[in-house]
């Protein structure tokens, strides 16, 4: 018999009892429909919050306070002398500018609207070290920061909360923790980010942060963004700091009380914790194959028993016991391929319905079904049908033939 007379006789076989053969397809076909969307959609993740993190600038550097290895370390805090020193051209040659920042929560309001919102004392440097752009108005100056002055910038999120629009907006008086602050400019979008949104964010001076809404000693910082002078700069750049603070807070090699991160470490970081997902996710669709395959068994065992005398007239007649078998794992394997093909239709559907959905709720994600999960998919379905249905193939070559043709 050749393969296209196999395959013919187990599409008859397995056309002979439709609903049953659908049935049985239909656990392959949500077990392959669920990795194809598992996968596109971990990756669709892994793609944007990869993208988000790169947005912000390969060359940037994120310097905090303590260190994370070394919990028992004695912490000095960092200050604006330490980001002025960093600053120092001789100093560190590869770094080109140095952001202090003093960062905490408080809430805005304005004409009976609230919103809870994260506020960031910053100098005039941060726009350009995290690539903030404006919509209209004007960033913080070093004059604001001098004189104290009560003014913010705005992201369009607190924007449309409270004025219900994002431009035409300089000018407005707001209050912060029930304080008044003139709007000098609102932020253009950026999304979000490692560290929450970045346009539910308001940005004032860092004299006026310290003074006027946040408690810290005087000079201390919270964090300092360092922007390198390339991407491929920032090695040197990382050790020119290194060296600059611990000279300044005293501490010895292997003895830093700060912490220093690159985009690169956050993306590393970023890429290792989705790819977890991704398998995670991968793992839980892969328990509904392992279900359809079960089925698969299941209804081949009944589909032995149901032939037992067919398959003893076939052996009498000549049959040999790998044509049985050639025989019943065709039909497993044909049954699982047509729950495949469905299955990654099915997939492929899905996972175009979560990217309309995020894209309605205003969430820039989009999954990715790529080739590798199609063949990924594909071959795991084959594989199940194969493997699923070689105990009942087997089970039915072994038959003796006398004992199957007295079988009623």
């Amino acid at each position: 018999m050749n393969f296209l007379q196999t395959v013919n006789e187990a599409w008859n076989s397995l056309y002979s009892n439709k609903m049953r053969s659908i049935l049985t397809t239909l656990g392959i076909v949500i077990g392959v429909a669920a990795v194809i969307a598992m996968i596109a959609i971990g990756t669709g993740a892994q793609d944007t919050i990869l993208n988000q993190i790169s947005g912000i600038g390969t060359n940037l550097l994120f310097i905090f306070e303590g260190n994370e290895e070394d919990s028992s370390i004695t912490v000095s805090p960092l200050t604006m002398q330490d980001a002025n020193a960093i600053g120092d051209v001789f100093a560190a040659p590869h770094v080109e500018l140095v952001a202090p920042v003093i960062q905490g929560s408080g809430t805005i309001k304005f004409s009976g609207e609230t919103k809870s919102t994260q506020i960031f004392g910053v100098t005039p440097s941060f726009q350009a070290v995290r690539n903030y752009e404006l919509i209209e108005g004007e960033f913080i100056s070093e004059e604001n920061v001098n004189g104290r002055a009560s003014v913010v910038l705005i992201g369009v999120d607190v924007a449309e909360q409270l004025f219900g629009q994002s431009e035409n907006l300089v000018g407005e008086t707001v209050t912060i923790d029930g304080q008044p602050f003139r709007i000098i400019g609102i932020l253009a979008p950026k999304g979000g980010g490692q560290f929450g949104s970045q346009d539910n964010v308001v940005l004032v001076p860092i004299t006026t942060a310290r003074s006027r809404l946040m408690t810290r000693e005087q000079g201390k910082v919270d964090i300092i963004y360092l922007k390198a002078i390339s991407a491929d700069s920032v090695p040197e750049a990382t050790s020119e700091v290194q060296e600059i603070l611990r000279k300044r807070h005293r501490t010895d090699l292997g003895e830093d009380d700060f912490t220093i991160y690159s985009q690169q470490d956050f993306l590393t970081l970023a890429s290792s914790i989705t790819n977890v997902f991704k398998i995670f996710l991968s793992g839980i669709a892969g328990i509904s194959l392992l279900v359809g395959g079960i089925g698969i068994m299941n209804i081949m065992l009944v589909s032995v028993t149901e032939r037992t005398k067919e398959i003893g007239l076939r052996k009498a007649i000549g049959a040999k016991k790998k044509d049985i078998l050639i025989q019943f794992l065709t039909e497993s394997s044909l049954l699982s391929m047509m729950g495949g093909i469905l299955g990654i239709i099915l997939g492929w559907i899905i996972s175009a319905l979560v990217g309309s959905f995020a894209t309605t709720q205003g969430v820039a994600f989009q999954p990715q079904v790529d080739l590798g999960a199609i063949l990924l998919a594909t071959v795991f379905s084959t594989a199940v049908g194969l493997f699923f249905g070689i105990y009942p193939a087997n089970k039915a070559a072994n038959l003796e033939p006398v004992e199957a043709l007295r079988h009623e």
